[in-house]
């Protein structure tokens, strides 16, 4: 049984949530170099090529990339043959969200009651998703995100009888819908099956995957191809003001469901898809 000390996740924690905000991960900085030099519009050109300036000035002076630093999402797999040791886990967590968002002067965004509103002062708590998993160490995974994006995902309950056309249908409605308030070129995730909270936490799990990337599942990754042809189809384009690229990548994750349903969640992310990982 391997020890692992509360305050290593919480600093682990910290410093995720700071460079997730404030550094561009490679593949989605790849996509918009790729995106700048394809883009046959002339507006969305320069969008995004400021966006690309936006994210090497965010790097080089570690400061946010966009304003909106998101409420904490945070991933979590636990190896069984780990005991934590110090403070309860989830404390270590939100502890090392308190801190990132001080520390790195990131925007506290999170109120503590849905309804009467009051912003907690510290951006905790995290939402905080675990998962136990064989060995001895701790992946934690710091998906910081805004809802702008966040506003424009849905869930659906499709039935069976919908199939693939249904799921498409769903897909580029939230995509029309959305237009250009999630901030695009935008990165889709999507969950099918499971029950209605299990495709909603696949859909955000999905938006963790390089864009690059690809279902190991033939028919997904087919699906994955036609839906992104579909939406960059749409013309909304960078910073929905039209264009040829509205979407660096559809990322899709499966699970087994009821005979009655199809669950279907889609999680629209803006263009930053903010995420970092560490392994303790």
């Amino acid at each position: 049984m391997r020890e692992i000390s509360s305050d290593i996740i919480t600093e682990t924690v910290r410093d995720l949530c700071i460079k997730a905000n404030c550094v561009i991960n490679d593949d989605i900085k790849n996509r918009l170099c790729e995106s700048a030099a394809k883009e046959t519009s002339e507006t969305a050109r320069e969008i995004l090529g400021m966006l690309c300036e936006n994210a090497e000035i965010a790097k080089s002076e570690n400061v946010p990339i966009c304003q909106d630093t998101g409420m904490a999402i945070i991933f979590i797999k636990i190896g069984q043959d780990v005991h934590v040791t110090g403070s309860f886990i989830e404390d270590a967590v939100n502890e090392g969200v308190r801190q990132g968002y001080t520390e790195g002067y990131l925007r506290k965004s999170v109120v503590a009651d849905p309804i009467l509103r009051g912003n907690t002062g510290d951006n905790t708590p995290a939402v905080i998703h675990y998962e136990i998993v064989k060995g001895d160490k701790i992946e934690i995974t710091v998906a910081p995100k805004g809802f702008g994006s966040e506003n424009m995902s849905k869930v659906f309950m499709l039935k069976p009888s919908d199939g693939i056309e249904g799921i498409k249908n769903a897909v580029i409605k939230t995509v029309c819908e959305a237009g250009s308030n999630p901030c695009p070129p935008i990165v889709i995730g999507i969950g099918i099956g499971g029950d209605f909270e299990k495709a909603a936490i696949l859909a955000k799990k999905a938006l963790l995957r390089e864009t690059s990337s690809s279902s190991e599942i033939p028919h997904i990754k087919k699906l994955e191809e036609e839906l992104l042809q579909l939406v960059n189809k749409t013309g909304i384009g960078a910073g929905g003001l039209g264009g040829d690229i509205t979407a660096f990548g559809v990322n899709i994750e499966t699970y087994p469901t009821h005979i009655a349903g199809m669950p279907l969640a889609v999680n629209i992310s803006c263009h930053v898809t903010r995420h970092e990982t560490a392994v303790i």
